[in-house]
């Protein structure tokens, strides 16, 4: 019988071997499952994680190109075919939406191009017809007729000149835009332009090149010499910048009416 914790059991041939220790055992044990993972067993921990994550991914992989190893040549084939043609689809489709990026492009400038000729032209004809005031480079003429002999023709015949000369735009007297439609009058020896009274002096602004403008009217003959022959004076100025300001109301036509070709 053991004579308590310390004592001794005999072996098969009598002799005597010392018993266990069951208590520093258990203590041995507890101090394993309680206590708390040393160094080592953290980084054994760590290791089989990453064991464990590489045979997950090694399997997926397999099963991946499992998916490829069982096919036959002539499946592959025809795959690889599959995919060049949706590559080629792929391109052409590419090449079709620069091309009609390009056309695009392309009629917006002629569309933007054929815009800009359209205001042009309209900024033009609204000069020449006076529904818009005009400025630029030209001459001033001031006419004195203190007999008050200048008649109609004579200044009809002035405006003529300066419209050969190269005028663009023709006001009188900062009140009557002269156009092609413009009437000259003489009435109760008052001249009358559009159904303006006039009286001197008269002031023309014209506006174009003014060498060329001054020329026309001070070249003999012309409109100097013919104001001159009635006892009157032409004074000409040029200038960089003349302003015809007045505008020309435009009445529509009553007859007439535009071509459609």
């Amino acid at each position: 019988m053991p004579d308590g914790d310390g004592a001794s059991m005999p072996d098969r041939d009598g002799a005597t071997s010392p018993a266990p220790e069951p208590r520093r055992e258990r203590r041995t044990l507890r101090s394993l499952v309680a206590g708390r993972p040393g160094r080592a067993q953290i980084i054994v921990a760590v290791l089989l994680a990453a064991l464990g994550f590489a045979a997950v991914v090694q399997v997926r992989l397999t099963r991946t190109d499992d998916n490829f190893t069982g096919a036959r040549r002539d499946d592959l084939v025809t795959l690889l075919d599959s995919l060049s043609g949706a590559a080629d689809r792929a391109q052409q489709q590419i090449g079709d939406l620069e091309s009609t990026r390009r056309d695009l492009l392309s009629t917006s400038e002629r569309r933007s191009a054929a815009l800009a000729e359209e205001r042009s032209r309209l900024s033009v004809l609204q000069i020449l017809s006076g529904t818009v005031g005009a400025v630029g480079p030209g001459i001033t003429v001031t006419i004195s007729d203190p007999d008050g002999a200048v008649t109609a023709p004579i200044l009809l015949n002035g405006i003529n000149e300066l419209r050969d000369a190269g005028a663009e735009a023709i006001e009188l007297n900062n009140t009557v835009r002269v156009v092609a439609s413009t009437s000259i009058l003489d009435r109760d020896g008052v001249l009358v332009v559009d159904g303006t009274e006039l009286h001197p002096p008269y002031v023309i602004d014209a506006i174009g090149s003014p060498h060329t403008l001054a020329e026309a009217v001070v070249f003999p003959g012309g409109l100097s010499d013919e104001v001159k022959s009635v006892g009157g004076s032409t004074a000409v100025k040029q200038a960089q910048v003349v302003t015809a300001a007045s505008l020309h109301t435009v009445a529509p036509p009553e007859y007439s009416q535009p071509t459609t070709r």
